[in-house]
This record gives C-alpha cells, sequence and structure tokens, in this order.
C-alpha cells in the first residue's frame, strides 16, 4: 500500500492500470450511478474501492468525474422533488464545510503519512450522527436535524467529508431520514445536493493540484480511465431507476441507516 499521497496508477493513461484494478473500479462506477438513482448511501462503498485503485488521495479527483455523471441523470430523474427552502438553509454551511476540507487536503499534501488519517475521523462522525438519528427514532432523544443548529453541524459535515473524500453520502443520508421525506422527496433533495457539492468542488481540487503536481488530486491518467467507466455509471443509474419504486418506504429508511453504519465501520478498520 503506498503512502497517503503516492498514487497506485502511474500517470501513464488507462494502461497503468491491471486487469484487477479495472474490475474493481468498474463495480465502483456502477455502485456509485446506482447510488444516485437508487439508493442514496451505496456508493460509500465505492470510497475504499476507489482509494484502493488510485491510491488514497488522488482517488478524490479521480472520483469526482463520476460522481458528476451520476449527479446529472440523478438530477433529471428527481429534480422536481427537492426540498428548495431545506437546500438554501443548508448550502451556505456546506461552503464552509468544503473550505475547511480544502485547507485539510493542503495540509496532507505537504506531510508524509503512511495512510489516510481521515477514515477513522469520519468513521466516527457518521457513528455519532446514527446513534443521535436511532436516539431520536425511539423517542430517547428530541434532536430537530431541521433546526438552524442541526442544519449548520450538517452542513459543515457534509462539506468536509465530500471534499476529503468524497464520503458525505451517509451523513446527508442519515440527516434528510431524520426529516422525514419520503421517498421521491429524499432522493430530489439529494439528487441536487451532491450536484452543487460537486460542481463546488472542481475548482478547489484543481487549485490544490495545481499547487502540490507532487501529490496531484486529478491527473491525464485518470481522467482517461473516467472517459472508459462513464458508461458503467450510466447503467448504474438506469439500474438504480428501475430498483426505486420497487422498495417500500419502511425498507427504504432502513436500508440507508443499515449501510451508513456498514460505512463507519468501514472507515474505522485500518486498511
Amino acid at each position: 500500500m503506498p503512502r497517503y499521497g503516492e498514487p497506485h496508477m502511474p500517470d501513464t493513461g488507462f494502461l497503468g492500470l491491471d486487469p484487477w484494478r479495472w474490475l474493481l473500479a468498474g463495480l465502483a462506477a456502477l455502485l456509485i450511478g446506482f447510488s444516485k438513482t437508487g439508493l442514496p448511501g451505496a456508493g460509500i462503498l465505492a470510497v475504499p474501492v476507489m482509494a484502493w485503485v488510485f491510491g488514497a488521495r488522488l482517488s478524490v479527483g479521480a472520483t469526482l468525474p463520476l460522481l458528476l455523471v451520476g449527479d446529472v441523470f440523478a438530477v433529471l430523474a428527481y429534480r422536481a422533488y427537492a426540498d428548495w427552502p431545506q437546500l438554501r438553509r443548508l448550502l451556505p454551511w456546506v461552503g464552509l464545510g468544503l473550505l475547511a476540507g480544502t485547507l485539510l487536503l493542503w495540509v496532507l499534501g505537504r506531510v508524509n503519512l503512511k495512510a489516510d488519517p481521515l477514515g477513522p475521523v469520519i468513521g466516527g462522525i457518521i457513528l455519532a450522527l446514527l446513534g443521535l438519528t436511532l436516539l431520536q427514532r425511539t423517542g430517547r432523544l428530541r434532536w430537530q436535524p431541521g433546526s438552524s443548529l442541526g442544519t449548520g453541524l450538517i452542513g459543515v459535515l457534509g462539506g468536509l467529508t465530500t471534499m476529503i473524500s468524497n464520503a458525505a453520502g451517509p451523513v446527508m443520508g442519515i440527516f434528510m431520514t431524520s426529516l422525514g421525506y419520503s421517498k421521491q422527496q429524499l432522493m430530489g433533495t439529494n439528487a441536487w445536493t451532491f450536484f452543487l457539492f460537486n460542481l463546488s468542488k472542481i475548482p478547489l481540487l484543481a487549485l490544490l493540484t495545481w499547487d502540490n503536481a507532487a501529490h496531484p488530486l486529478v491527473t491525464a491518467g485518470s481522467l482517461e480511465v473516467n472517459v472508459l467507466l462513464a458508461p458503467l455509471v450510466v447503467l448504474g443509474a438506469w439500474l438504480g431507476r428501475a430498483f426505486l419504486p420497487r422498495v417500500p418506504e419502511g425498507a427504504f429508511t432502513t436500508l440507508l441507516l443499515v449501510l451508513a453504519g456498514v460505512a463507519a465501520v468501514k472507515l474505522l478498520l485500518p486498511t
């Protein structure tokens, strides 16, 4: 396993990937597409896969174009269901989280680490939010995620986690589940949230790559891989769109929370 800032894949184009990494990257692309239109949170399972394929740091930028392809299909499918008043309250706080994440990536690009130190931190945050949500659902805690404090906290955490590791899915999934949305409203609000998240990350990742070319977040090779994997994201989005109507509301919410828990445990485990 290379150090945090070292990519697995040399910047020599897509031939730098061996067959096993191609297989795993293809599976990750399918999961990303499926999560965007069928089951938000499933895409978090692609995060460790992409980190193994590209290396922890490069995977942040290498995953972004695939996420945006999925975001476009999600917005087209569920654009009419978004809760815009809640989004307008959330987005300024997300901006603060994105800036904090950018600063953290800048610092990490200048230190010599054996592994990504952020996974356990994000895993702990997700578990804490999951615990709050479960206590709320059982009536043991009166937590109001839609309050000004709750929205601000989730916005900053969402912006931070999406910037440093594309791991905001469980954070936002727990938040939106707590707001009591229907499937369609959750999907619509989630689609617009992540589309705007990911668009905002483009100039920030480009700036970080320009500032530290020795430890890039985007390379010509990673972009070539993105082009070849994009059709699998589209296929995953189509499968997700067909899957959603077949899932009952209660099961849908439970699946989101279970996936968040699985993601948290995976992030807490050493790689």
